[in-house]
């Protein structure tokens, strides 16, 4: 059975994740003290106490969501009643695919973490220069949203940027264009439009700043080349891109599409039915949240997702490893 592992991306992180987990394990406890070493802060104490202004600072939130992934993922791969979960294919939403790389073994935590703190100051910085703004639609499929891009934009950036699923996506731009496009958004038969809390408007060229530094941090990292190959076998892990659902090849690519992540639509929904397409018949979300589970079940509702998220689901799933 071929498997597959989902890492989630920014607005996944709430108070208190990975506490219960780094309590119980101290491998995960290992994994946030070599991040607070790394960091140079207390990333633990946000990421288990808050404040939530403090946690969801894009500056914050980034590399709280990487490091709380990669701590759940230590405890999945060293439990005895775990370890034999493996993935054929790794995959993240946006933020996420510095874990799927991590997880694959083409690049190491400390040079992911790293590259996820320079990201996000990165894209706060470019937030701040910029007034951008990011919403939510659901109910409407990507011909409608292009139309209500269109209209709300007025001559202003507006467009889509995140195609998570069948009638959710987001929508990113200039700030009083996703004003009018929440007004507008009921004429074109949208169910609603959410705004979403986050620093500005996220994978347009309203990053393009934000886009030529991490480039630069990226030519910098110790990237390994991933499985080059057309078949999936059950010894390779492959990474698949964000950007055009197609696999990574080699490390330069990686440094490309990370760096096109920032000022380019994430393809979410497109790279899960292409893993459905290459028979991935089981699926692991792991990371804070369960977005990633909820956007599966959206796409195809047949598919069996295994969310581990908290100590509680850990232990379910070492009672079923268990029993199997």
């Amino acid at each position: 059975m071929k498997t597959a592992f989902l890492f989630p991306g920014q607005g996944a992180q709430i108070i208190g994740m990975g506490a219960d987990i780094a309590r119980t394990f101290p491998v995960a406890a290992l994994i946030y003290q070599k991040a607070n070493s790394i960091l140079g802060f207390d990333l633990s104490q946000i990421c288990f106490e808050g404040p939530a202004d403090k946690l969801n600072n894009t500056t914050i939130s980034q590399p709280a969501i990487f490091v709380t992934s990669a701590a759940i993922l230590e405890v999945l791969r060293t439990s005895p009643e775990t370890r034999s979960i493996t993935a054929n294919i790794t995959a993240g939403l946006s933020l996420g695919e510095y874990t799927a790389l991590y997880a694959a073994g083409v690049i190491s935590f400390d040079d992911a973490l790293i590259l996820v703190q320079k990201r996000g100051q990165a894209m706060q910085a470019a937030a701040d220069a910029t007034q951008g703004a990011m919403l939510s639609i659901i109910g409407l499929d990507e011909e409608k949203v292009i139309q209500l891009c269109a209209e709300a934009g007025q001559g202003e950036l507006l467009q889509a940027v995140n195609f998570n699923c069948p009638g959710q996506i987001v929508v990113s731009g200039a700030k009083d264009a996703c004003s009018r496009a929440v007004e507008l958004a009921e004429k074109y038969g949208a169910i609603k439009a959410i705004p979403l809390e986050v620093a500005g408007a996220f994978h347009t060229e309203m990053m393009a700043g934000a886009a030529e530094t991490l480039s630069e941090a990226l030519q910098k990292a110790e990237i390994s080349e991933p499985v080059d190959t057309r078949i999936i076998s059950n010894s390779d892990t492959r990474i698949i891109s964000n950007i055009d659902a197609e696999y990574y090849t080699t490390a330069e690519k990686i440094r490309q599409g990370l760096t096109k992540q920032l000022t380019c639509p994430i393809l979410w929904q497109k790279c899960m039915e292409r893993l459905l397409a290459d028979g991935v018949e089981m699926f692991y979300e792991i990371g804070p949240g369960r977005v990633l589970t909820g956007l599966m079940k959206r796409i195809n509702r047949k598919i069996k997702v295994i969310n581990i998220s908290s100590l509680d689901s850990l232990k379910d799933l070492s009672q079923i490893t268990n029993y199997q």
